[in-house]
């Protein structure tokens, strides 16, 4: 970006500050669900919920002096698009983001001297991440706790002896916590056999 961007909600002058931390565009749980929607039908959301970071404010070796950048993560987008693909969608995936964050702090889109935009498929491709899915199972009733990642598997041992599993697909899931190796850990001190 060429400059920071101005959110109409955030406070003058623009800064560190005020744009330094996660920056959610979600406004009302209505919202959410409509953003919901789309996906359950095949479709990327047309007004997604946003989470958006400048890491560049953070560690401005990021972009050249006085520039900035920005990623955003979007709800939702399926892998499975119902009428199209993701190589023919891309570019109107990315469009309909921006012009969400436009919405909210106008000229943003006037800012960009360069976007990438990686939809599921790339993800996939890219990182191995299946489907797409960050959390490699969806954070959804039918995967979580008991049968996360599958019903049997559920407490990091699986059928081959002594092959545990942990990381996202774990419970209790992705995000940054630690919490699926901590418990996969315990769970293996718990079984291995005691050493004489």
């Amino acid at each position: 970006m060429d400059t920071l961007p101005k959110f109409k909600s955030a406070p003058e002058p623009v800064s560190s500050a005020t744009l330094g931390g996660a920056i959610h565009i979600g406004p009302t749980l209505d919202y959410l669900e409509r953003a919901a929607d789309d996906a359950k039908y095949g479709q990327f959301s047309r007004r997604p919920f946003l989470e958006i970071t400048i890491p560049s404010l953070a560690d401005p070796s990021l972009a050249p002096a006085g520039k900035h950048v920005m990623s955003v993560w979007m709800q939702y987008a399926p892998y499975h698009l119902r009428d199209s693909n993701w190589n023919a969608e891309r570019d109107a995936l990315g469009d309909t983001v921006v012009n969400v964050i436009e919405d909210y702090a106008p000229g943003f889109k006037n800012s960009i001297l360069h976007r990438q935009v990686l939809t599921p498929l790339d993800l996939q491709q890219t990182f191995g991440l299946t489907e797409g899915c960050i959390y490699h199972a969806e954070m959804s009733l039918d995967q979580i706790f008991f049968m996360r990642p599958v019903p049997g598997w559920a407490r990091y041992s699986t059928p081959i002896e002594n092959l545990y599993l942990c990381g996202s697909g774990t419970h209790p899931g992705g995000g940054i916590t630690g919490l699926p190796g901590y418990y996969a850990a315990k769970r293996i001190l718990q079984t291995w056999p005691q050493r004489k």
